[in-house]
């Protein structure tokens, strides 16, 4: 089941920013800076976490981070357990080639649910065609862009005007043009704005 409660309260939970409303998560609004400690009565006196706690929480964190049901995140470890490579590793990156996180990581979206917005509202191509399936896996060489006919919405104003946009090494942007490639497969490296400790994941799957 998809949680559909608040989105700041899934940071408190965490005990970090998991940049789920954009912007806001940058500001003075953000709830995780003036509400401290985890929700709930109890959230401030908790115990020290088991080992399994601590696994299941990592768990947790990573499939919010990212938008995704239980089922979702499981057929991503499922998937890297049959490629050859270090498991967390091949994961994460997976979930990074994901549409919707490649259009945040475009900064075509503020936040991931917001691009999963602009990929499901029909807004994406990929290689000149359509592609409205957010988890839809990209590979080296995919052009990924705005819709031609969509370019010269208001929505895009604000990233048209910025002369450079700081997004990850394994994708190339034209602003002008609302154009991405995909240049590289994401690696480990690449991904360093939450901390996520993928081996307790796998150590959880592997239980």
């Amino acid at each position: 089941m998809k949680y559909t409660g608040p989105d700041c309260r899934q940071c408190r939970r965490e005990g970090c920013k998991l940049y789920l409303k954009g912007e806001r998560c940058n500001s003075d609004k953000c709830s995780f800076n003036l509400k401290k400690g985890a929700p709930g009565q109890h959230g401030k006196g908790r115990k020290k976490q088991s080992g399994y706690a601590l696994q299941l929480r990592e768990k947790q964190k990573t499939k919010r981070i990212y938008g995704l049901t239980e089922k979702q995140f499981e057929l991503y470890y499922r998937k890297a357990t049959e490629m050859r490579g270090v498991t967390g590793e091949l994961m994460l990156s997976l979930l990074e080639r994901r549409l919707d996180n490649v259009v945040y990581r475009l900064g075509l979206g503020t936040s991931r649910a917001m691009a999963r917005q602009i990929v499901t509202h029909g807004h994406i191509t990929v290689n000149g065609k359509l592609v409205n399936i957010p988890s839809y896996l990209v590979k080296v060489g995919d052009v990924i862009a705005v819709k031609e006919a969509h370019k010269e919405s208001k929505m895009w104003e604000g990233i048209k005007g910025q002369k450079q946009l700081s997004i990850v090494k394994w994708l190339s942007f034209d602003n002008t043009a609302l154009s991405g490639e995909v240049v590289a497969l994401p690696t480990r490296e690449d991904i360093n704005d939450v901390e996520i400790k993928e081996h307790l994941i796998v150590e959880l799957y592997s239980k």
